[in-house]
């Protein structure tokens, strides 16, 4: 009985891993390193203190990295390169005058909503923003990392 169970576990454990859950599609950007600590009282980041605004970090991840404040309790940080497109002159995303979306400038002009990653339009392509972890290490400071 003991060995029937084991033999189940290993096949479960065998057959029912995926080795890689990234979709194929999704493979533009590379996984670039990325340690940057953000404190909210300089003056590149104040604006950060307010829900719906956004900062962009150029020297970082792929294309820069994107800050979005969505909540006051909520600091999200996105690749600042289209997900969806070779690195290129044109695949770094611009924010957009109202701080809502971002976009590429490349002829497609993809654009992605800040507060979620998600494509804005129809016919979406399969990739969405990349995200970073951002945590809390201070009074008003951040750690964005991978």
């Amino acid at each position: 009985m003991m060995k029937k169970l084991l033999l189940l576990a290993s096949f479960i454990t065998i057959f029912g891993c995926n080795k890689n859950d990234d979709n194929n599609n999704c493979n533009f950007l590379l996984n670039v390193g990325v340690n940057l600590t953000v404190n909210l009282n300089l003056p590149q980041f104040n604006q950060l203190l307010f829900p719906g605004n956004a900062v962009r970090v150029e020297g970082q991840g792929n294309e820069g990295i994107i800050l979005y404040r969505l909540t006051s309790a909520t600091l999200l940080a996105w690749d600042g390169a289209d997900p969806n497109r070779t690195p290129s002159g044109c695949s770094a995303l611009t924010i957009s005058s109202d701080n809502v979306s971002a976009t590429s400038g490349c002829q497609d002009a993809n654009t992605y909503f800040l507060a979620t990653g998600t494509f804005s339009g129809d016919n979406p392509p399969p990739c969405t923003l990349k995200p970073y972890r951002v945590e809390a290490i201070g009074n008003n400071t951040y750690l964005v990392s991978n």
